[in-house]
């Protein structure tokens, strides 16, 4: 599962990114891998470990609700990252 987000407000001179992707690690877990910054720019990559890939996903759309509600909107993932 991926998810990327944009929140481009030219007036603010805003244009930023948001990623989330769920990955098994290699341990049997399931790890959440968040990467943020200003679109076209190397972001900031954090990752959230959880125990079941119900658990990150449950984690994820919580994620997404509060990422719109501040005024990201999904997009497709772009073809070279974000």
């Amino acid at each position: 599962m991926r998810v990327y987000l944009e929140r481009i407000e030219p007036e603010n001179g805003l244009a930023r990114f948001y990623s989330m992707l769920v990955v098994p690690t290699l341990f049997g877990e399931w790890a959440i891998v968040r990467e943020w910054g200003r679109i076209g720019q190397p972001g900031t990559v954090r990752s959230l470990t959880f125990s079941d890939a119900a658990t990150a996903r449950q984690e994820v759309e919580a994620m997404l609700a509060r990422k719109e509600h501040r005024g990201y909107r999904i997009r497709e993932t772009p073809a070279a990252g974000g």
